[in-house]
């Protein structure tokens, strides 16, 4: 097994990079890695069903939907990740989440800390969870994939994810909301999240008898901002490419119930529907007329609105209303 150092904080180039090292190189992989806060989604979510999109437009937090399964986790500098990556030829344990988190139970066994299952994936102590772990197949090849708690901004996580207020059915994959904890307080002798990730390292250098250490090379890292640009800082595949769902949702104008109801598939609202005794019937069909067929985000959202504002002024509404009911 080798180790590669991301050197980067990066939250579009960590989850890129794994995909490089997933499906270009051969050898047994780890990463250790901490992202800018972030909010990552398992690639078979509705992330409108799992965000709370408000939150994270205004604080400029970006959501991206990564490679494998599993629920919605928030990233900061104070939660560290770390990536196996791994060739077995037995197909039927290629999932194996006991085998590939059992050196994260034996690591902090050295601390009297009883980790163990907290559900079918996650880790936990005292009933609280500290670790979410994912994975993903490629051919011969598994991604195994996870987060542990040190000192992230719970006050943050729980603002950023499931926090939406509109009716959303769909078929998607959803996360398992659960009590959780930051290992800082389990832990007290680490200091520092950079302290912990190199006792972390140090211990997995030893469990997996680690002697190589490198970098991406610069063609690899090409590779990786190529794979940035046309995939994960793209909305088609963090927003479109979500199962299909409806989307309901009513707020007040003017003391009296706005209700929409939208149609989204593949990411596009291929249908809308808008009812308010307040709203005159053409600014709402102006609306209706202005939304349909284009991607449902923040960021295409905002760009349709401002179209609507000269519209919306005339009857005392504002693009501030108009995003809320959207987004």
């Amino acid at each position: 097994m080798i180790y590669i150092d991301k050197q980067s904080n990066d939250p579009w180039f960590n989850i890129a990079a794994e995909e490089v090292a997933l499906k270009s190189k051969s050898e047994d992989i780890l990463m250790l890695w901490i992202n800018n806060p972030s909010v990552v989604v398992g690639k078979h979510q509705n992330t409108f069903a799992e965000v709370n999109q408000q939150f994270v437009w205004e604080h400029s937090i970006p959501v991206i939907r990564r490679l494998s399964g599993g629920g919605t986790v928030y990233h900061d500098k104070g939660n560290l990740n770390y990536s196996l990556i791994t060739t077995i030829e037995n197909r039927e344990r290629l999932i194996d989440f006991p085998k590939f988190t059992e050196p994260v139970i034996q690591f902090f066994k050295q601390f009297g800390l009883d980790v163990t299952f907290h559900g079918k994936t996650n880790l936990g102590v005292v009933g609280k969870k500290i670790s979410g772990n994912a994975a993903h197949i490629f051919k011969n090849r598994v991604l195994h994939h996870g987060t542990l708690l040190f000192n992230t901004n719970l006050d943050k996580l729980e603002q950023t994810i499931g926090s939406s207020d509109a009716d959303i059915k769909d078929k998607s994959i959803k996360s398992v909301r659960a009590s959780i904890i930051n290992l800082k307080e389990l832990v007290p002798g680490i200091k520092s999240v950079t302290s912990f990730q190199e006792q972390f390292k140090e211990f997995l250098f030893e469990y997996f008898s680690i002697v190589d250490s490198i970098v991406f090379s610069e063609n690899e890292i090409q590779e990786i901002n190529y794979l940035v640009q046309k995939k994960y800082n793209n909305t088609q595949w963090n927003y479109g490419y979500s199962p299909a769902y409806q989307y309901s949702k009513t707020i007040q104008f003017n003391g009296e119930n706005v209700k929409i109801h939208m149609e989204v598939k593949k990411g596009i609202i291929v249908d809308l529907q808008i009812n308010s005794d307040k709203i005159p019937f053409h600014v709402i069909n102006l609306i209706q007329n202005q939304i349909r067929n284009k991607q449902h985000n923040p960021q295409v959202m905002i760009e349709e609105i401002a179209k609507l504002t000269n519209h919306i002024n005339v009857v005392g509404m504002d693009g501030s209303f108009l995003f809320k009911l959207f987004i």
